[in-house]
């Protein structure tokens, strides 16, 4: 019997805002979810978008001279999503061979310990699927915990917005958590490259990216991962 693997990534947004006391403002980052956006429907999967709290997600990192980001913002199936994105509580993670959780400043309020967020991860990642994370997105793994009663990440070789680059940028008191200290503080083998170098981290079906210089590299890993998982189902 032939079983047809699900072909949707749920892409997730941060709804948090305001970064820390500082006025500035902060939310998801369009950079790291453009790339791997075309890349994955490039291989015939189509994307789906979330926010936390639903509706229309905080952005950053729109760089207007990008002709990928103005086509993915004028793109129905792209930007024309991010008008009305659903909360993760109006979600299916059965109809997910992946996840991504996107970074961006926000990621560090609102995706560490949401209950509901780690209950699509762990199902979509129990069920043979793919969980990617890039720069602050493995906010989202630090408190995932599977069936089994472990960590996702423990034992696992991670990567993310490392402690030194987060301390370059004048944030490190700022943000409400060291996110490489936590993802350690949970079993993770932590890597890092020199600020603003690419770095992808593969480790089993999870992949990490450090920064939005490794977004290309963490979309291609993720589909080759999914490519595997298809390929897997139909035989």
């Amino acid at each position: 019997m032939t079983v047809t693997a699900p072909r949707r990534v749920l892409s997730v947004l941060t709804s948090h805002d305001a970064l820390g006391d500082t006025g500035e403002p902060t939310g998801f980052h369009l950079g790291e979810t453009v790339i791997p956006w075309q890349r994955l429907r490039a291989e015939g999967h189509a994307v789906d978008f979330v926010s936390v709290r639903g509706g229309r997600p905080p952005v950053i990192g729109y760089d207007r001279d990008d002709p990928a980001q103005r086509a993915f913002l004028a793109d129905p199936a792209g930007g024309g999503r991010l008008a009305r994105t659903p909360r993760p509580e109006e979600v299916d993670p059965g109809a997910y061979a992946g996840v991504l959780f996107v970074g961006g400043h926000g990621t560090m309020w609102d995706f560490r310990g949401h209950p509901v967020l780690h209950e699509i991860a762990r199902r979509v990642y129990e069920s043979g699927g793919v969980v990617g994370a890039i720069c602050h997105g493995p906010a989202a793994l630090v408190d995932l915990i599977l069936s089994d009663g472990t960590h996702l990440v423990d034992g696992r070789e991670v990567t993310a917005f490392s402690h030194a680059s987060e301390t370059a940028r004048g944030l490190a008191d700022v943000v409400p958590f060291s996110l490489q200290t936590a993802l350690e503080q949970r079993g993770a083998v932590f890597s890092a490259a020199p600020d603003r170098a690419p770095h992808v981290v593969v480790s089993g079906r999870l992949v990490t990216a450090q920064n939005p210089q490794s977004a290309a590299g963490l979309a291609e890993r993720m589909a080759e991962l999914l490519r595997l998982r298809a390929g897997l189902s139909r035989g």
